[in-house]
C-alpha cells in the first residue's frame, strides 16, 4: 500500500518573502558615526556665533545634562557666548491651561519673523510627578513656525524646577542671543506662584487669559496679576468676541486697584485671536511701547542688572543643594534618618539639623 503524502494543516506557516531594504545601511552607519563624534567646545562656540541651529541645539543639550563631565564643557561655551549676549528682548508668556499658549506663540512668532525678527521660542513642558516624563509636543503644535528659517523652537522638560524654569533656561537664553536671535519668547508651564521664576529672567511678562471661563477677577491669583505687564484675552473670535470685550473692561478696572509699578508702566489689556491673527499686531505694539518707556527711564537696564544678581544667588543655592544630596556620607545618613523619622524616633527638624551639622563638618 502506497504511503499517502501528508498535507500541511491550516496552521502551517509558509516561508515569507524577504522585504527589500528600505533604509540604507551605509547611511545608518554614517549617522551613527557622526553622533559618536562629539564636537569640541571651540566647534560649538564657532557654530553658535555663526548662527548654526544644530550647534545651538547640541550646546543646549550639554547645559541640560546632569553629567559632571558635560558641566565643564557647557561652562566654557557659556563663558565664550556671554560677550555676544544681552542683545535681545525677552518676553515671558504664561496663562491658564487651555488658553492656547502654543497657538498664540505660533501666530505671534510668525508675525515677528514677518517683521524681520529672529525669534527663539523656549517652550517648557510640564513633567509628570509620577513617571517624570514630558510630552514635548510644542514643535508639533507649532508646525508652521518650526519651518520658518528665522525661528528656533526648543522644548524642554520642566523637571523638578519651580515654574518649569531654572538656571538651565537662563543659560539657554544666553546661547540663543549669541546665535543671533533678537526676540526670545519663554512659554511657561502655567499659572501659579512659581511664575516668579520666569518673571526674574524676562523683560516683559505677558499673561494670556480666556473670556467666559468663570469669574475673571477671581480666576487668577493677585500675585500673577501684579507681575503682568500686559493681559491678553485670547480666542476673541466668533461668538466669543462680546465676552472678550467685557472681560477686557473688567480687567482694566481691576488693574487700577494695583499700586504703580517701579517701571512707571501701566499694564495694558488687549484682545486677540491666534486663529484669525486679529489683534496680534496690537500685542507687539504694546510690548514696543513698554520697551521705549523703560529704556528712556533707565528701568530696562536696571532690571537686567538685578536679574543677574538674582541668578548669581540662585546658582549658588542650586549648587549647594546638588552637592549636599550627592555627598556619599550624607546619602547613607539621609536614608537612616528617613526611617527614623517615619518611625517617630526623631523629629524631622532634629534629623535635618543632624544632617546639616554632619555636612558642614
Amino acid at each position: 500500500m502506497a504511503h499517502k503524502k501528508s498535507h500541511p494543516t491550516a496552521l502551517h506557516e509558509k516561508d515569507g518573502i524577504e522585504q527589500p531594504e528600505i533604509v540604507s545601511s551605509a547611511s545608518v552607519a554614517q549617522i551613527r558615526q557622526y553622533r559618536r563624534q562629539q564636537p569640541t567646545s571651540e566647534q560649538l562656540i564657532a557654530g553658535i556665533l555663526s548662527g548654526d541651529k544644530i550647534a545651538l541645539s547640541r550646546a543646549i543639550t550639554l547645559i541640560e545634562s546632569t553629567s559632571t563631565t558635560h558641566l565643564e564643557k557647557a561652562n566654557e561655551v557659556i563663558k565664550a557666548c556671554l560677550p555676544h549676549a544681552n542683545k535681545s528682548v525677552r518676553v515671558g508668556i504664561t496663562g491658564v491651561p487651555g488658553v492656547g499658549k502654543s497657538t498664540f506663540i505660533e501666530a505671534f512668532g510668525k508675525y515677528l519673523t514677518g517683521l524681520g525678527k529672529k525669534v527663539a521660542v523656549l517652550a517648557v513642558d510640564p513633567s509628570s510627578s509620577i513617571s517624570h516624563g514630558s510630552i514635548l509636543g510644542d514643535k508639533t503644535r507649532m508646525e508652521e513656525l518650526v519651518k520658518d528659517e528665522n525661528a528656533y523652537i526648543r522644548p524642554s522638560a520642566s523637571g523638578e524646577s519651580l515654574g518649569g524654569v531654572a538656571r538651565k533656561t537662563r543659560e539657554t537664553i544666553i546661547l540663543c542671543e549669541a546665535c543671533g536671535f533678537d526676540t526670545i519668547l519663554i512659554e511657561t508651564v502655567g499659572v501659579g506662584q512659581s511664575e516668579t521664576a520666569v518673571h526674574s529672567m524676562v523683560d516683559f511678562f505677558l499673561l494670556l487669559n480666556l473670556a467666559g471661563a468663570g469669574d475673571e477677577l477671581q480666576g487668577i491669583k493677585r500675585g500673577i496679576m501684579e507681575m503682568a505687564d500686559a493681559i491678553v484675552i485670547n480666542k476673541a473670535d466668533g461668538d466669543n468676541i462680546k465676552r472678550a470685550r467685557l472681560a477686557k473692561t473688567e480687567y482694566n478696572r481691576a488693574l487700577h486697584l494695583f499700586p504703580m509699578k517701579n517701571s512707571g508702566w501701566s499694564p495694558k489689556v488687549t484682545t486677540c485671536s491666534a486663529l484669525t491673527q486679529e489683534g496680534i499686531p496690537d500685542v507687539w505694539n504694546t510690548i514696543e511701547d513698554y520697551f521705549k518707556l523703560t529704556r528712556e527711564n533707565g528701568y530696562f537696564h536696571q532690571k537686567r542688572k538685578e536679574q543677574n544678581q538674582y541668578w548669581l544667588l540662585e546658582t549658588i543655592n542650586e549648587q549647594l543643594k546638588q552637592h549636599f544630596y550627592n555627598h556619599p556620607d550624607i546619602q547613607v545618613l539621609l536614608e537612616e534618618n528617613k526611617k527614623a523619622v517615619q518611625n517617630n524616633e526623631i523629629s524631622p527638624f532634629a534629623a535635618a539639623q543632624l544632617l546639616l551639622d554632619n555636612y558642614f563638618k
